[in-house]
């Protein structure tokens, strides 16, 4: 249903780095970076599948209140994945993997805030 999505991040180096480790654990990786000097406002740069940029970071003042997006995998492996290099690359934790079955059964999920306190997860939906 969205086509894309992103946000606002205050220190442009610090989250293309995170998201890098991050999403790149679960097969997300960068696609595309716009500088300032073409957008005419922001350094930007785009993450999705191979192919097509569906997550976009941009620099300027970070959304208030901070945002939630959740990536779906296709493994608690690869949400495992995600958690361990979001922490190894600044993350904080906002809730260590596992079973949210308030959500669904078989809710496999991880969160963890960006550097601006953005709450991003990767969750599967399979069972173990």
């Amino acid at each position: 249903m969205i086509d894309h999505t992103g946000v606002a991040v205050s220190d442009y180096s610090r989250s293309l780095a995170f998201y890098t480790a991050a999403l790149g654990a679960i097969g997300i990786v960068k696609l595309m970076e716009i500088p300032a000097s073409v957008t005419g406002h922001a350094d930007t740069a785009g993450f999705g599948p191979p192919g097509k940029p569906e997550f976009w970071i941009s620099e300027g003042t970070p959304n208030r209140p901070p945002v939630h997006i959740a990536f779906r995998v296709d493994s608690r492996a690869a949400v495992d994945a995600f958690y361990q290099a979001a922490i190894a690359a600044g993350g904080r934790d906002n809730g260590a993997p596992g079973i949210r079955a308030h959500y669904h059964p078989d809710y496999y999920g991880a969160f963890v805030l960006d550097p601006d306190g953005h709450n991003i997860e990767a969750v599967c939906r399979q069972p173990a």
